[in-house]
């Protein structure tokens, strides 16, 4: 077969199979074609020349995507340089993403130059890139506004005056009117307000966004003071509270500790540095208590000695001045290691609620969750489910490939659960092989319909370790909050229904049966 037969069989592929005649579309059918004919072609060649001399780990990872095509290998090596360093551009849109979710809820309650001077500021280190540790400053600096602003003033304008509106507090002001006193702030708007300002903390740089949910709230509705789930939630708010500021108090006496521990160490380098001067001023001394005036030798010799130890003195002083600033700038150093402790603090608390494999919410993130969403329940009558999975013959697995396998066989697992939810649901893993879903306004049908997506994604999904299938399966219990007596119930009616369908033959969604 000639080169102009392959040619012609390309294009006849290509119209087949419904393609436009671009290059690269044409480029893939030649080489088919050619490999059908066995013809060898040094362009249809290129990817394997290419990936040879690639890394071992980036071959296999070709080999897994099953990249064919030149411009498929430059597609998958753009994405590698892409995403080079996964942690630094997680954690910068997750900082993107809580920073905009409080500049998003300021926007609501604006009216007020100083939040617009901090929505410009805002804009320009959005636009500038910086790094997360500059975005989660700012977002605080947000939270201590939107937490503090009080918008009564706004009142005043319903008969009084001329409206500025890039500022309405200066309109109010310029007004120079007396307001009627029959405009008051209600009781329960007063003590809203006297609430939100005790909620900051006063040792802690600001409030965190539990603190500044409940504030919110607060604020929009303060009518929410008399039921009963708003002060259970008051009441976890200042437990919250004071555990922020003991956090900061015992913060700053470690790093006040580290600072004083090097600075300790500075003085008595100094001292030992004094030692020889010390040492020459006792014998001086001793000469002149036993000083012999009849003897001008003695005296000259003592005279020599106080000269000697001027001198050393003059030196010693110099050299104590130049090592003062050098320890000075030092303090200064260390001063500002301390003032970011509250930084790297505050990424170790959002890292402890992670769990550290599978990325998804740990055994105590999920409680808080639970609690959220009970209180949501309580107050506002919203439904939700609750989907308990656990991976069936888990251990199997360990057994059988090893914990690495095991641990991919978690993260996989993890990604399906991340993929089928909604942004609303709320996923973890709860422990082991153990996960949890709490699908927020589902009820009962609604969960198992979930559920029972996850269950065939997983069966249906190739999990692929060292060119081994590893088969899983998933098993789950489902239980719906309205239907049962409390939070409590519902947990362990799921546990129960997880275990009927581990008892049932595994590979199954066990739901509560409502009455």
């Amino acid at each position: 077969m000639s080169v102009h037969d392959i040619i012609k069989k390309a294009i006849e592929r290509l119209q087949n199979e419904g393609k436009l005649l671009t290059p690269e579309f044409y480029a893939e059918a030649f080489c088919k074609e050619a490999k059908a004919a066995g013809m060898l072609i040094d362009d249809c060649n290129q990817v394997d020349r290419y990936t040879g001399t690639l890394d071992k780990a980036y071959q296999k990872e070709i080999k897994q995507y099953r990249v064919k095509t030149t411009q498929e290998l430059v597609r998958f090596l753009i994405s590698k340089i892409n995403r080079s360093n996964p942690t630094e551009c997680s954690e910068l849109l997750d900082a993107s993403q809580n920073l905009l979710k409080r500049v998003l809820q300021s926007v609501e309650v604006l009216h007020n130059a100083k939040a617009t001077t901090l929505s410009q500021k805002t804009l320009i280190a959005l636009q500038a890139q910086n790094n997360p540790k500059e975005l989660e400053n700012l977002a605080k600096k947000w939270m201590d506004f939107l937490t503090l602003y009080d918008a009564d003033f706004l009142k005043r304008l319903s008969e009084y005056g001329t409206l500025y509106v890039d500022d309405l507090e200066k309109t109010v002001t310029s007004l120079g009117k007396k307001v009627d006193s029959s405009i008051e702030v209600s009781s329960m708007d007063r003590v809203a307000s006297l609430l939100i300002a005790s909620l900051v903390p006063s040792i802690a740089p600001g409030v965190n966004d539990e603190l500044a949910d409940i504030s919110d709230t607060l604020r929009t509705n303060s009518a929410l003071l008399t039921s009963e789930g708003m002060y259970d939630e008051i009441k976890e708010a200042i437990k919250l509270r004071i555990a922020l500021d003991k956090l900061s108090v015992k913060d700053m006496v470690v790093a006040l500790d580290s600072v004083l521990d090097k600075l300790s160490l500075q003085l008595i380098d100094l001292i030992e540095k004094s030692d020889s001067s010390s040492i020459e001023i006792a014998e001086i001394k001793h000469d002149l208590e036993h000083f012999d005036e009849s003897k001008n030798a003695d005296f000259k010799s003592a005279h020599t000695k106080l000269l000697k130890i001027a001198m050393t003195l003059e030196e010693k002083t110099e050299l104590l001045s130049k090592d003062l600033k050098s320890h000075n700038e030092r303090v200064v150093e260390l001063s500002s290691k301390v003032m970011n402790l509250e930084t790297q603090l505050a990424a170790a608390l959002k890292a402890s609620r992670e769990d550290f494999l599978t990325k998804l919410f740990n055994k105590r993130a999920i409680d808080e969750q639970l609690k959220i969403k009970e209180g949501e329940f309580k107050r506002y009558g919203r439904n939700y489910s609750i989907v308990m999975f656990d991976l069936d013959h888990f251990k199997m697995v360990n057994d059988t490939h090893g914990h690495d396998a095991g641990d991919a066989v978690l993260v996989a697992f993890a990604n399906i659960l991340k993929k089928m939810c909604r942004n609303v649901d709320v996923v973890g893993r709860y422990g082991g092989e153990e996960f949890i879903a709490i699908l927020g306004d589902t009820d009962i049908e609604g969960a198992v319909v979930f559920a029972n997506k996850v269950r065939r994604q997983v069966e249906n999904t190739k999990l692929m370790y060292r060119g081994v299938r590893i088969k899983v399966t998933v098993s789950g219990g489902v239980a719906e909050r309205k239907s049962l007596q409390s939070i409590k119930a519902t947990m362990h009616s799921a546990d129960e229904r997880l275990y009927d369908a581990k008892n049932g033959g595994r590979n199954r969604i066990e739901p509560v049966l409502v009455k």
